[in-house]
């Protein structure tokens, strides 16, 4: 066995898979590097397993995450309309509020593209190892209630309380019962100035304390995520309405 078959084996065996995939390529390329030090060689080598582990990590992330849309921030639609505004999706994207524990609200109706701003901020969070989960909120209060009756709600509530970005959408579209009421507490005294969650609605923020339903729990929820939020509210008409006319324009007409 030659010493570059025995060089790789060992390299795989230290997990050095994106070292190894380098080292293969000035093997085979070797009039691109001929004329390197050792020292620049060695240095392009552990640059590419340093990158290859950075995407391995982004892509599984991104995998935990469960985003209901693939989202991405340069599709973005900025039409003055929508009230929605370049520098502040930019500032957002840079994650220094997940870096400040803070939170962030979006309202708007049904169809402005809330989710899809939300999923988009998520994978940009992603791409800077931060750990996210998205839920709509009904399946949260599901998961919970599943895991109250097989004795795994602390071990859920624990892991809640962790992620570094929670993003709870369809915030207020359905009443809330007094177990949610109490969940959504727990989740959100656990993540207070520890973690940073978004909230999807379509509801305006001053119809959310009737939302919740209980005055005592409404105030302590409601004190806990909007003290330090950031806050967008969608305006226009329905995204999914646009591109259903975009999309049958494009359809020929057979006469």
């Amino acid at each position: 066995m030659n010493h570059t078959i025995q060089i790789k084996q060992k390299l795989h065996q230290l997990k050095l898979s994106g070292f190894a995939t380098a080292l293969e390529q000035q093997l085979t390329q070797p009039s691109t590097y001929e004329e390197l030090s050792f020292s620049e060689r060695l240095s392009l080598l552990l640059d590419f397993e340093i990158t290859q582990r950075s995407d391995r990590r982004q892509q599984t992330l991104i995998r935990q995450a469960g985003f209901k849309l693939k989202a991405n921030l340069q599709e973005i639609d900025y039409d003055s309309s929508r009230h929605l505004e370049r520098s502040v999706v930019a500032n957002l994207a840079q994650g220094d509020w997940i870096e400040r524990k803070q939170n962030l609200l979006i309202t708007g109706a049904c169809g402005t593209g809330k989710t899809y701003l939300s999923c988009a901020l998520g994978h940009a969070a992603c791409q800077r190892h931060k750990s996210v989960k998205y839920f709509r909120i009904s399946r949260l209060f599901l998961a919970l209630t599943q895991a109250k009756a097989d004795g795994s709600y602390r071990k859920l509530i624990n892991q809640l309380s962790k992620v570094q970005l929670l993003i709870l959408d369809d915030w207020g579209l359905e009443s809330l019962s007094d177990a949610n009421r109490h969940d959504l507490m727990e989740i959100m005294d656990d993540r207070h100035e520890v973690t940073s969650t978004i909230i999807i609605s379509q509801l305006p923020t001053d119809q959310w304390y009737n939302m919740i339903g209980d005055n005592t729990l409404a105030d302590a929820i409601l004190d806990r995520l909007m003290h330090n939020a950031h806050r967008i509210n969608l305006k226009g008409e329905s995204m999914r309405k646009k591109r259903a006319t975009l999309a049958q324009s494009e359809h020929l007409v057979v006469k």
